[in-house]
């Protein structure tokens, strides 16, 4: 005992205090903990390890025979208790003695946490490091892999890379159907079947296992398979005369045989391992009628079990070792003697002879569990974890048992709900009814501690966190669980900090697989998407942003769902509201919010999403990007299948072939390849099969029963299914154009006007005149589409004409209204769909007719279409990156789907299931269209809109979309709709918005400046373009609104605004000056109250012109990099000027100095966008590239606030207390900004951000400028040394962490 109390006092220094929120050890520091426990439970394992020679030399022969080609992981199986986890510990064990040094040996022992359940991305991420740490390679970061999907991308990459080292890598993982349900992980996609040379995977796991179902799915060899055999007769008295030389322990030679004798019926160590446990208190003389031997492990444990009872007492042991099964995380031995202490039946039991000393005070007497743990000994396990250490079966196999034969359904709801009353609190200081024999009904006090949140401040109740939850759960306490859990801001903050988001999400997963409510899986999502974040942070997310970023996702859902989540929300702005420090308090959900249609987002992909398609009954996606990779995608789990790799360029088109699971994909390198879908390796390879650097939409892929077809306009190759090529002879001179393929036949067009129709295999032609061919206008052809089923080629010519052309030869010409920039046809071939910039027409197919029954309008163009199996409804793609869901039969707009944040290329459905992808991005968005329309977000404009204005309550906002656009777009951000469209003669070239006089000021490139008055929709009025002809660069109303300057690119123009009977009006120009001919374009300027007018340049000049004084000019300290923003306060008498690099300046214009310097370099990105004064002029607010909102006090210069929005800010306008903006994303932000009168000297305003800021401030109340640093005092606003992160993060000071 005193060894044991001196081992743990001297682990004191290296354990982390229980629960403190102080900074917790890095990353790889937790790593080599926890692989120092596999090793020394693996060693332990191994201490007692007798035999299984035989399997071990199968298992060294088939690593050493593979270790220098590519070969498969090695799988070793068989039944509970048989010895794996032993076997895998004793190979780790002569790995590491065998393989030269520079080898590195893994282990990880999967059901060691029994009965929690390791998660595969914990898994992955400790091995990944592990492996990094040891190999020189970088390990992973919340950068590289902050998602599933990237972690598996990163731990294939480093298998690679020890490879390519020459290193050996010899990873073990035991028992992996012990893995959690998440991601899927029993079907084994985490672990690949093509490991390069050096690098050996060795797993375990049960012959009868769902997992072991899977991998014999995925290695079709039976060679990488190894079978744990039963226990042989001497292998059997080995173990035993070693274990009972161990505890110093003999038997006699009859109960040697006995035991024997009894193992050798089932060969199973673990039958062994129990009768051992048994036999080591059977004293010499014991007879043999009286050993008890079990016939077979769990005949074994019941003989454990009544022994037990025999001596404890049932509801004693019964009681213990099911708290024991019960807790996730194990039990304090304090914490089981307090819950048995609150269970009546062990307390009836104990006090059935005699009463308690005082009966006002009953718990259960400290021997007699003292006892008990004596003889569980063998049994038990002592697990450190968090500081504390809990007790918990050391063989999950005698935790099943216990919990089939002591946790029957009543007995199990029971225990839960004493464990949960415990973890609640509920009985600590408080009289608890107790009945005990010869006594009536008592009220006694059973002692037991509170379980507050915090026992100390920086002190958690991490019990707490771990257990209460579950046995909440499964108690059937939900409205507690609602209460003390899912609505509890705190609990959610505290438990993502300690135990991680995982942890969190983890938890509300189980809830709503049991409970039936909607708010709990909004919430879980909302920590799914903060999931990032707080991974980047590594846990040290400040409780303010916390609480920010959960009110900004989900405070629209308030009136919705008031029980719970406006319950949370509650919380946080009342938190907030309390908060000491300066702070943003979202008033509108501006952060991609929970729920929606958008379920699922696939984003492994590299490049934009080029091609896809989908096989219904296979129930796969296959997607190509335009890096070269093609992913296969399962669409019932939602999870990645194969990364398809071998591809150089961009991928043009893919194709499923249903029977057998294959798939085809042609790439821009020239290379067409078929792949297996179920193991995904190639199947063959074919080079040149497409002119190198082609683009999708000039080649096509036509697959027939026995032929593969790959045609351009102007040539076609055709190949047998195994790969063959099959040549085409052609004697004709004459050029012909290739129209598409209709089963086996190629159809040609040629430039006289002839149609060829033949045969690559049996020759055949068929060579026929076409209609009206003397006409020479419609021959230009746009487009081409194959109707399969009907046998016929659409043709579509430039001058309005469409071209039917039968597999006959049978031709029919007519008039064609579109030339459609999209041309399909549904699967039954009974419509065709057509689009032409905004409108997509959907045509009847009659025999060999047109009918045009329906014309859907969008408010952009068209890029995709769809229509269901059905022919009932149609899903479009367009490019305001809205998916928009249409009924065929009335044409009403069923929904409209927005989160796509691109142009919607593709678009295809699935079931209930709309999948939709975009050239632009790397994601594949999957919306259900079965979704709860109560959680339906607010459709925002498109993302990276030309121009935006917004108007100061932030109801309506102004957009041009693309900047070849001639329309402004009125929107209206509560109905998320386009409420008005204002039409231009050119280009925008810039956009504004008087507020005052709510005046809409429109700039073009041709020089002319429109003005929209918003009372007035029908009236507009118009500057005329000046005499050059020059467009307009910049606009700005003056503070008062009373004038208006208008930057040319020769010049710059004063105006003013007036009105005349109630009518806004424009007078002059007032004034104008002319700019030089070498002067830089001015990208932003401001108008000052008194007609002074402050502009800087794209080249980072800044002036100062006086309309008022006859052109006085003052140039002012210029920038290093263009000029975006100019900004004046509401009185006039300051001014913010921002660029493209990490420094603003502050000027005092009255007279003009310069107050403040203020640089500020981010982690990622730099420059400001945009900034607005408060209405108070106390405090001004930007939005930069960083994605962030600052707020800077004016006097000071102080830096106050960082807010990341994710999105950078493009336009921010402010009302009282606060602001609205507006993203690059198009989501509107509205929020409340409270600032103390007095801030403490040691308040870090980047202290939970990876950056560096320096204020530059000069002294007013000298007579020259001076300059004071604040924060930084050796701050290179040029350079950002990362290395300098951890010393950042070791000690308060101005760094921080940004996304």
């Amino acid at each position: 005992m005193k060894a044991r109390i001196g081992a743990a006092m001297d682990s004191l220094g290296r354990r982390k205090m229980w629960g403190t929120t102080e900074e917790e050890e890095k990353m790889d520091g937790l790593v080599v903990t926890e692989a120092r426990r596999h090793i020394a439970i693996s060693a332990e394992l191994c201490r007692g390890f007798h035999g299984r020679e035989g399997l071990l030399g199968k298992l060294c022969l088939a690593m050493w025979e593979s270790s220098n080609v590519r070969h498969r992981p090695l799988v070793v199986h068989g039944g509970a208790g048989m010895g794996k986890t032993a076997v895998l510990c004793k190979l780790a064990q002569e790995m590491r003695g065998v393989l030269e040094a520079r080898a590195v040996v893994v282990i990880r022992l999967l059901a060691a946490c029994h009965p929690q359940k390791p998660d595969i991305d914990h898994v992955l991420h400790s091995i990944c490091t592990q492996v990094c740490l040891a190999s020189g390679l970088a390990p992973p970061s919340p950068l590289t892999v902050s998602t599933h999907l990237e972690l598996l991308r990163f731990f294939w990459d480093v298998l690679e890379q020890v490879s390519q080292q020459g290193g050996a890598l010899v990873i073990v993982l035991d028992s992996v159907e012990q893995l959690a349900d998440q991601h899927h992980a029993h079907k084994l996609r985490w672990l690949p079947v093509d490991l390069p040379p050096n690098v050996h995977v060795v797993v375990s796991m049960e012959t009868n296992s769902e997992a072991f179902a899977n991998m014999r799915f995925k290695l079709e060899s039976l060679g990488s398979f190894f079978e744990a055999e039963r226990l042989s007769c001497e292998e059997g008295e080995r173990i035993i005369e070693s274990d009972l030389r161990a505890s110093q322990r003999t038997l006699t030679c009859e109960q040697s045989s006995a035991v024997l004798q009894t193992v050798e019926s089932s060969g199973c160590p673990l039958h062994l391992k129990l009768i051992l446990s048994v036999a080591k208190r059977w004293t010499s003389f014991t007879p043999l009628t009286e050993l008890r031997l079990g016939t077979s492990t769990q005949e074994m444990m019941s003989h454990l079990f009544l022994m037990l009872e025999e001596k404890h007492g049932k509801e004693l042991v019964g009681g213990a070792l099911g708290y024991i099964t019960l807790a996730r995380e194990g039990l304090l031995e304090a914490e089981l003697r307090d819950v048995m202490s609150l269970d009546d039946d062990v307390i009836s039991e104990v006090y059935r002879y005699s009463l308690p000393p005082i009966p006002s005070l009953i718990r259960l007497p400290p021997l007699l569990w003292a006892r008990l743990r004596r003889d569980l000994e063998d049994h038990l396990e002592e697990r450190w974890t968090d500081g504390v250490a809990t007790i918990a079966f050391n063989n999950k196999r005698l935790s099943e048992a216990v919990s089939a034969h002591y946790l029957r359904s009543e007995r199990r709801g029971q225990s839960l709900r004493i464990l949960a009353e415990y973890f609640l609190g509920r009985w600590s200081g408080k009289l608890r009814p107790a009945s005990l024999p010869g006594l009536s009904l008592l009220l006694s006090d059973r002692k037991v501690p509170p379980q507050p949140l915090w026992f100390a401040p920086g002190l958690a109740n991490i019990r707490k966190l771990q257990e209460l939850p579950y046995h909440l759960l499964h108690s059937g306490l939900w409205e507690e669980l609602r209460q003390e859990v899912i609505s509890c801001a705190e609990w959610l903050f505290i438990k993502s900090r300690l135990c991680g988001v995982s942890s969190v999400i983890h938890d509300l997963d189980q809830c709503s697989k049991y409970m039936d409510c909607t708010e709990t899986g909004l919430i879980r999502d909302a920590l799914v998407l903060m999931k990032p974040s707080l991974c980047f942070l590594e846990g040290h997310m400040e409780v303010s942003l916390f609480y920010s970023e959960l009110l900004a996702r989900l405070s629209s859902l308030n009136s919705a769902f008031p029980t719970v989540i406006g319950r949370l929300c509650s919380q946080c702005e009342e938190w907030l509201l309390k908060y000491p420090d300066p702070i943003l308090i979202p008033r509108s959900s501006f952060l991609q919010q929970p729920g929606g249609a958008l379920q699922h987002t696939l984003s492994v992909l590299r490049g934009g999403v080029v091609c896809m398609d989908i096989s219904v009954v296979l129930r796969l996606l296959v997607a190509g990007s335009d890096d070269g990779v093609v992913e296969v995608w399962s669409m019932l789990d939602k999870q990645l299948v194969h990364t398809l790799l071998g591809h150089t360029a961009s991928i043009l088109a893919v194709k499923v072939i249903g029977s057998p699971a294959h798939c085809l994909s042609l790439a821009a390198d020239g290379s067409l390849r078929r792949w297996s879908l179920m193991n995904g390796q190639q199947l063959f390879c074919i080079e040149e099969a497409v002119p190198i650097d082609s683009i999708p939409s000039s080649v096509h892929l036509h697959l027939s029963e026995q032929l593969l077809f790959v045609y351009t306009r102007t040539q076609v190759k055709v190949w047998q299914l195994d790969g063959a090529e099959l040549h085409l002879n052609s004697s004709d001179d004459e050029v012909w154009l290739v129209l598409g393929v209709l089963g086996e036949s190629v159809v040609y067009l040629s430039n006289s006007g002839r149609v060829r129709i033949s045969h690559p295999v049996y020759g055949t032609q068929l060579t026929v005149k076409t209609p009206q061919e003397n006409s020479v206008r419609h021959r230009t052809v746009v487009t081409t589409l194959m109707l399969p089923k009907r046998e016929k080629v659409f043709v579509v010519y430039k001058g309005g004409f469409l071209h039917q052309i039968s597999r006959t030869g049978k031709q029919t010409v007519g008039e064609f209204p579109l030339l459609p920039s999209f041309f399909s046809v549904t699967e039954d071939e009974k419509t065709l769909l057509a689009a032409s910039e905004c409108t997509l027409s959907l045509f009847s197919i009659l025999g060999d007719s047109l009918d045009r029954f329906l014309d859907l309008q969008h408010d952009d163009d068209i890029l995709s279409a769809c229509v269901s199996s059905d022919g009932r409804r149609l899903v479009s793609g367009a490019a305001d990156q809205l998916v928009r869901v249409w009924s065929v039969t009335t044409g009403a707009l069923l929904d409209s789907l927005c989160g796509a944040d691109a142009p919607v290329t593709c678009v295809l459905l699935f079931n209930d299931f709309v999948v939709s992808a975009s050239t632009a991005t790397s994601s594949i968005l999957l919306w259900n269209l079965k979704y709860d329309a109560s959680t339906k977000p607010t459709i925002r404009i498109p993302a990276d809109s030309a121009h935006i204005a917004l108007t100061k309550d932030g109801n309506q906002v102004f957009y041009v979309h693309q900047q070849s656009h001639t329309e402004v777009m009125s929107w209206n951000s509560h109905t998320g709709s386009v409420c008005e469209r204002l039409p231009v003669s050119s280009e925008v070239s810039c956009l504004e918005l008087a507020q005052n006089k709510r005046l809409l000021l429109c700039g073009l490139t041709s020089g002319t400046v429109l003005i929209y008055p918003l009372a007035l929709p029908q009236e507009t009025l118009c500057i005329p373009p000046p005499e050059s002809l020059c467009r307009v660069l910049c606009l700005t109303a003056g503070t008062k609104e009373k004038h208006l300057a208008v930057a040319y690119e020769d010049s710059v123009c004063l105006f003013e605004i007036t009105s005349r009977d109630n009518f806004p009006t424009v007078e002059g120009p007032l004034k104008k000056f002319a700019l030089p001919l070498l002067h830089a374009p001015l990208s932003a300027m401001a108008l000052l109250p008194d007609r002074r007018l402050l502009y800087g340049t794209s080249c980072g000049e800044v002036t100062l012109w006086d309309f008022g004084r006859g052109g006085d000019v003052s140039d002012l300290e210029p920038h290093r990099s263009g000029v975006t923003c100019v900004t004046v306060s509401n009185r006039g008498a300051h001014a913010l000027v921002g660029s493209e690099d990490t420094v603003q300046r502050l000027w005092a214009l009255n007279p003009l100095a310069l107050d403040h310097t203020m640089e500020y370099k981010g982690f990622l990105f730099e420059g400001v966008l945009s900034a607005a004064f408060s209405e108070t002029d106390r405090f001004i607010f930007t939005g930069s590239q960083d994605r962030t909102i600052k707020v800077w006090d004016v006097a000071s210069g102080n830096l106050l606030f960082v807010q990341y929005v994710y999105s950078p800010v493009v336009r921010m306008v402010t009302f009282r207390d606060g602001f609205v903006a507006i993203t690059r994303q198009g989501a509107i932000i509205r929020e409340l900004f409270r600032c103390p009168d007095h801030i403490g000297p040691d308040y870090n305003p980047v202290r939970s951000f990876r950056a560096q800021y320096r204020v530059t401030s000069r002294e007013k109340d000298r007579e020259g400028p001076q300059t004071s640093v604040s924060n930084l005092q050796d701050f290179n606003p040029t350079q950002l040394n990362l290395n300098l992160v951890g010393m950042f993060k070791a000690k308060p000071s101005s760094a921080c962490v940004m996304l």
